[in-house]
């Protein structure tokens, strides 16, 4: 059985994301990227070498990057093998986007709960 790795990050709505990212950074110090994400990076204790991240970011109130979900925001898990935990979520009857998207950053797929929320899975590079 596939099992989430940990949690890849959490996206969520703002009403003025910049706004929002210069409270975080002036108020809890927190290290806002120029693209307006804040990433904490890690060690992997299973594997000290390899670099691990979260990432915490608002996005614009308007963004139809969590649809079909209406929730108003959207977490990451990070998987070890995609196309496994995709295949495992759809043969237990789950919504599973056919779209895959591979990047510098890894592989991400998609897939909705059953409380209608949508779920970013992520298979960081060099994962397998």
């Amino acid at each position: 059985m596939e099992k989430v790795t940990g949690i890849g990050g959490v996206f969520f709505k703002s009403k003025d994301p910049k706004a929002l990212q210069a409270w975080y950074a002036e108020r809890l110090g927190v290290p806002v990227h120029a693209d307006g994400a804040v990433v904490f990076e890690w060690e992997d204790p299973a594997h000290p070498t390899r670099k691990g991240q979260t990432v915490f970011a608002p996005f614009a109130a308007d963004t139809k990057y969590f649809e079909p979900s209406s929730a108003p925001f959207m977490i990451n898990f990070r998987v070890r093998d995609l196309d496994a935990m995709l295949a495992q979520l759809r043969a237990a009857g789950a919504t599973v986007d056919e779209k895959i998207e591979a990047s510098e950053y890894g592989r991400f797929g998609w897939a909705m709960d059953p409380d209608g929320n949508r779920i970013e899975l992520w298979e960081p590079p060099g994962q397998r």
